[in-house]
């Protein structure tokens, strides 16, 4: 944490030692320390891009906070937006609860208000019996500047960063272990490479494997396959096994039908980058390691190895420098074009199997 000496720098944004500012915010972890009777803070600010530890850590506080509000009247959650009037927002938080201990106000959105300055007067005094929650979708811009800079200073704001690579795998791994469930670090990383990096879609396919372990404990690589059959769902390692076999038709119904389920199209991409680049390598390794071993180098598990290598078969050199290449320029048309992912990713299919 920054103490507030260490703002006492000219504000203004022109200045170029204040733009290079890193400012240390408190880990949403810490927030929910504050939870009880005699700690609630009067006003909680979460950013960040992890929007599932977020949905979290309000959950808690409004299981937290409920037994003291005895009056519907003292519970509100306010939609942010540019034309919110906040000076008047602040004033009824201000005003007495109706017969409660405590009054609660959920604003979410807080990104999208533009007149922010009476927070920074709100913040010098704020009523002991409100606790205000306020929501900042993605990163915190300009922390150096009011009303942050008070926020910062009081300890009322905290940051959800998004879990990735190794925290990512060790909080499936968690996640299972407290629902009874092992499950090995390989199968997490099977997992996340299924089903993305989003917590929520995570949490929701490690339900329904619980469902469908029933009474057993291990999760383990064919529970996770028999799960994505018994669904009739498509998993990236069933596009990367159709591509493999130079097979157009069920790659384009495969990726159609990943689209429709809600797979995002960067992850898309990210996963068949890694394939080709896995690919590339199979030849230089064959006959020289293990296969568990060369399955982990080209970023794979064991299992599907054997298709690496029935894929590597099909692929000459040139025809895998033609699909990165492929991949890369949708990824390009991805983030700087508004065409239809459907599209681009059949052009994709086209282009890879020439």
């Amino acid at each position: 944490m920054l103490k507030s000496s260490k703002f006492k720098h000219n504000t203004d944004v022109s200045d170029p030692l204040m733009a290079k500012i890193k400012v240390n915010i408190p880990s949403i972890l810490e927030a929910s320390k504050t939870f009880t009777k005699d700690k609630f803070l009067p006003v909680y600010f979460f950013c960040g891009n992890d929007y599932f530890s977020i949905e979290a850590v309000i959950k808690e506080l409004d299981f937290a906070i409920t037994p003291f509000i005895a009056s519907d009247f003292d519970k509100e959650t306010i939609l942010g937006d540019d034309k919110i009037n906040l000076p008047q927002l602040l004033s009824m938080a201000s005003s007495f609860p109706f017969g409660s201990d405590r009054k609660f106000i959920l604003f979410k959105e807080f990104d999208k208000v533009n007149d922010i300055n009476s927070l920074t007067e709100y913040l010098r005094t704020p009523p002991f019996f409100t606790t205000i929650a306020f929501i900042y979708n993605g990163e915190l811009q300009n922390p150096e500047k009011e009303p942050y800079k008070s926020l910062i200073r009081n300890k009322f704001i905290f940051e959800a960063k998004e879990l990735k690579g190794e925290n990512l795998i060790n909080w499936l791994i968690d996640f299972a272990r407290r629902n009874g469930k092992e499950l090995s670090t390989e199968n997490a990383r099977l997992i996340t490479e299924i089903s993305g990096g989003n917590r929520s879609i995570l949490e929701d396919q490690l339900e329904k494997i619980f469902i469908f372990l029933g009474t057993e404990k291990v999760i383990d690589y064919t529970t996770i396959i028999a799960l994505s059959a018994s669904l009739k769902e498509n998993t990236i390692f069933d596009l990367q096994d159709a591509l493999g076999k130079k097979n157009k038709a069920m790659s384009i119904k495969i990726l159609f039908n990943l689209l429709e389920k809600g797979t995002d199209p960067s992850f898309i991409v990210a996963m068949l980058t890694k394939y080709f680049t896995g690919l590339s390598r199979v030849n230089e390794m064959k006959g020289k390691i293990q296969d568990d071993v060369a399955a982990r180098i080209v970023g794979t598990h064991p299992f599907y190895y054997k298709n690496f290598k029935a894929a590597r078969e099909n692929f000459t050199d040139r025809d895998i420098f033609r699909s990165v290449k492929a991949v890369l320029n949708v990824d390009i048309l991805l983030k700087t074009t508004s065409f239809d992912p459907k599209s681009l990713f059949t052009v994709l299919i086209t282009d890879i199997l020439k």
